[in-house]
């Protein structure tokens, strides 16, 4: 079974406007059947997420942002009983070793860095989606 198949609802936490935009233009576009959420900070998320009868299959987290990082976002899911077993993506600029293996031991899934160009974020989320591991 292909990952797609088994996913239908996401959540995108980010405050890069333009990679929100990003990530909802390649999913509206390439897999319309997903529904998206999106909080700009995991505060914001934390909210959303606690008062949620659907809870996300999938997460998706930046983490550098204001008011509560992915680091702190991490930690606070991890310790809820309701939340803790959805996979987590970490979606950073960052691609040291270091940062993938802290969020590793945080509880991360998997941990994507961010591309540059809309092409590469395209077949990134796609070769996700149809392949990942998950």
């Amino acid at each position: 079974m292909l990952m797609g198949d088994m996913i239908q609802n996401l959540m995108l936490i980010d405050d890069d406007e333009d990679d929100r935009e990003i990530f909802l233009t390649i999913v509206e576009d390439s897999f319309p059947d997903f529904s998206l959420s999106i909080a700009t900070n995991g505060r914001e998320a934390l909210q959303k997420l606690q008062n949620s009868s659907n809870p996300p299959d999938i997460i998706f987290l930046d983490l550098n942002m204001p008011l509560m990082n992915g680091r702190q976002f991490m930690q606070a899911i991890k310790t809820d009983i309701n939340l803790q077993q959805i996979p987590i993506v970490i979606l950073s600029t960052s691609s040291d070793n270091k940062t993938r293996s802290d969020m590793e031991i945080l509880g991360a899934n998997y941990f994507i860095t961010k591309p540059d160009k809309y092409s590469a974020w395209k077949e990134m989320l796609s070769d996700f989606f149809l392949n990942s591991p998950l």
